[in-house]
């Protein structure tokens, strides 16, 4: 009709619109649109304005109005109910592993390996000793301890109404200052999409989609079926009215990342739910005020199913979690859950001794598995807040029919999902292990300085003419450095696939050429015959880190240690456990260990396994190449054995808790050599100012930056060429 307003889209509608359009966006343009980053922000900021002042109104008016048994009753039948809930997030979280393919894989050395797991302060994080601390801190489970106890402590004044009547007027004025700002949803949610599409990177994407695929299969199987069929079975309500009346907040939690400022407008979304079945009274509308707060702190399954990374993580990394450690998971993933995720997850990681860099990992999937865990705890929230009302009141009504057949829907489901993820991933993935391809392939990080490489002991090298005084003096009157490095050493000193030697000691060995501006010869030695062979004048200095000891201290001089070696026990995958402390050791019936021929850590190793059976070796390469089946362990330094792992991804590295055993390692120099000594320690001490080491540890022993990071692919970059 001419005149006639045209419908205008619902709110739901238009936060689709820009989800799709944010995502667009950010393919188009890539890192471009990183900025929109500050516009998401905040939007998520105005929410989270009325969030804690209504949580608190909420706990206490709705609290206030109750009677103590209709309290009673909600702690018992929703607690029971939450429960429920659980046992089913778990039963979908541990039969996820199943869709995992065949897989080999390791990981570089870790420093979280040796770093005990913060500990979760619960008395802090649900006592409120100041509530205004924690109001302004955003502690929420405090704050609604506090809410708590102020509301239950209501219950029983006669003169409540005075108070309850203007923190309802109060509370209401929240919840419109809430609903303004939620219509300001659509350009929030593009902004953070927008930014989010623009900065992921794609080759981690790529990397980690068997978790993410499974992770968000199960999450909406939970979200859109299990967890409606819960309602639908146990209430009058519908399966279109559950999800269709909800689906706008649905989308905003799934869009901002957060459950929490999406609360007040659930409970909104609860009462006319109720409205719509004829049985929202004061009663009821209390109950669902009090239980979404009260309850809001107990993990959901939202925030459970991030346990399910554990177990990526170990299949990930060569590290599988076994079924007789589901128990400790469970147990002790719901306590530290209880807490912040990014504490909970480390902990987890550390429990089941899987390496803590696969956190980075962890963080890398949030920009996804964050939202969708927004999503499901707030269905999990709607669950508690409409099945909780209606059995506190009297109106819960059991459809066994509607049971039954929900339940056989449900596992059909899980189980078709789980196993046509496990064939699709077998098929596109398959087993191809790269990570030997990673290490083999490192480049020297800085510019390659000009240097004679011997790679095996020349017969014919020219012997260093006698110091005179120092072989200081000695590099500077020749005006080159011979430097002894030890072969095979890796991630120290090795040959990668490009034939040349590379490594950490190599690079610190051509920086002090460069910053000596001498020539630079490398010629390799062996541990065995270094202390004779450097005294003889063989070379200026062994740039090899070695393992400081009291016998070679008076063999050869040291420079100051510039980092730790941690010992380790290099073991076959499947046997990690068995050396995950030193008591589990202790209990192995005379254990074979190889151990490199070095009194001071046989002595070590002895002391700690006087049942073992040590077993001399020569190299960490003996053990690989042809020892490794018939010993059930290697003892070495952990640094060392990480890097082998990624070439023999069958083996991994365990350091024994307690009593983390670490030795200095250093740079060494002819026995008595003092004026070469405080050159090297000077240089060091500079290396380790201008931040030298520090990049060069990162890169050889901790593998970051390991495969070059290419610019984030976008359609203005790589199909338009609009910008560089």
């Amino acid at each position: 009709m001419p005149g006639q307003r045209r419908p205008r889209l619902s709110l739901s509608m238009q936060v689709l619109l820009a989800l799709a359009l944010g995502m667009l966006t950010g393919v188009v343009c890539g890192e471009l649109v990183a900025s929109f980053q500050v516009i998401g922000t905040g939007f998520i900021l105005l929410l989270q304005m009325t969030v804690l002042p209504y949580v608190t109104l909420s706990l206490i008016t709705g609290l206030g109005r109750l009677t103590y048994q209709e309290v009673k009753s909600l702690a018992l039948k929703v607690g029971l109910l939450l429960l429920i809930t659980w046992v089913l997030a778990f039963a979908v979280i541990l039969v996820m592993p199943f869709a995992f393919p065949a897989w080999e894989s390791a990981s570089f050395f870790s420093t979280s390996l040796l770093e005990e797991p913060p500990a979760i302060d619960f008395l802090s994080l649900y006592i409120p000793a100041n509530p205004f601390y924690s109001l302004a801190n955003s502690v929420v489970p405090a704050v609604v301890v506090f809410s708590v106890a102020i509301g239950i402590a209501l219950i029983g004044m006669e003169n409540k109404r005075v108070l309850l009547e203007p923190l309802t007027v109060m509370s209401d004025a929240l919840m419109r200052v809430t609903s303004l700002v939620a219509k300001l949803t659509p350009l929030g949610v593009f902004a953070i999409v927008a930014s989010a599409a623009g900065t992921m990177g794609l080759e981690e994407l790529g990397r980690l989609q068997v978790f993410l695929v499974t992770y968000v299969l199960m999450a909406m199987l939970l979200t859109f079926l299990i967890l409606p069929s819960l309602v639908t079975s146990l209430t009058p309500l519908t399966y279109r009215q559950v999800v269709g009346h909800t689906r706008d907040v649905l989308i905003m939690a799934f869009a901002t990342g957060s459950d929490l400022i999406v609360l007040p407008l659930l409970i909104e979304r609860c009462k006319e739910l109720l409205r719509q079945l004829e049985q929202e009274t004061d009663s009821t509308e209390s109950t669902v005020e009090v239980i979404l707060p009260a309850f809001f702190n107990f993990p959901k399954i939202g925030t459970l199913m991030h346990m399910s990374f554990v177990l990526f993580a170990g299949w990930f990394s060569g590290s599988i979690v076994s079924v007789t450690q589901y128990p400790a998971l469970i147990m002790a993933g719901l306590a530290s859950l209880f807490g912040s995720t990014n504490v909970a997850i480390p902990f987890l990681l550390d429990l089941m001794r899987i390496p803590a860099d696969m956190f980075q990992l962890f963080v890398a999937t949030g920009v996804i598995t964050f939202r969708v865990g927004k999503l499901l705890s707030t269905m999990h929230n709607l669950v508690l807040a409409l099945v909780g009302a209606c059995a506190v009141s009297g109106l819960l009504t059991v459809h066994w029919r509607r049971i039954v057949r929900n339940a056989v829907l449900s596992l059909g489901m899980t189980t078709m999902l789980i196993l046509g993820a496990h064939n699709f991933f077998t098929f596109v993935l398959g087993n191809a292990y790269e990570k030997d391809e990673i290490i083999a392939g490192m480049q020297l990080l800085r510019r390659p300085y000009p240097a004679t490489v011997y790679t095996e002991p020349p017969p014919s090298l020219p012997p260093l003419p006698q110091a005179q005084a120092s072989r200081l003096q000695r590099v500077q009157t020749r005006g080159a450095l011979r430097a002894c490095y030890r072969k095979a050493f890796l991630p120290f000193s090795h040959v990668n696939a490009a034939g040349d030697l590379v490594g950490f000691d190599i690079e610190m060995a051509q920086t002090l050429a460069r910053d000596m501006d001498v020539a630079l010869e490398l010629v390799p030695v062996e541990l065995a015959t270094m202390a004779a062979r450097l005294n003889a004048g063989y070379c200026d200095i062994v740039m090899s880190v070695v393992a400081i000891t009291p016998q070679r201290a008076q063999e050869m001089a040291f420079a100051d240690s510039h980092m730790d070696a941690t010992l380790a026990f290099i073991v076959k995958d499947h046997r990690r456990d068995e050396f995950k402390s030193w008591s589990a050791i202790q209990r192995l019936k005379a254990p074979r260990i190889g151990v490199g021929n070095t009194p001071y850590y046989i002595a070590k190793i002895r002391r700690h396994l006087p049942q073992a059976e040590i077993v001399l070796l020569s190299s960490v390469q003996e053990f690989f190449s042809h020892r490794g089946a018939e010993l059930d362990a290697l003892a070495f330094g952990a640094e060392v054995g990480a890097a082998w792992s990624l070439l023999h991804p069958a083996y991994t590295v365990v350091v024994p808790r307690p009593d983390i055993l670490t030795v200095p390692v250093a740079y060494a120099m002819a026995h008595g050599d003092r004026e070469m000594v405080d050159f090297i320690n000077n240089w060091l001490m500079l290396k380790k100012k201008d931040k030298t080491i520090d990049k060069l540890y990162d890169y050889w022993i901790l593998g970051k930056d390991a495969v070059p990071q290419q610019p984030r692919w976008s359609v203005l970059r790589n199909l338009l060429h609009w910008v560089e």
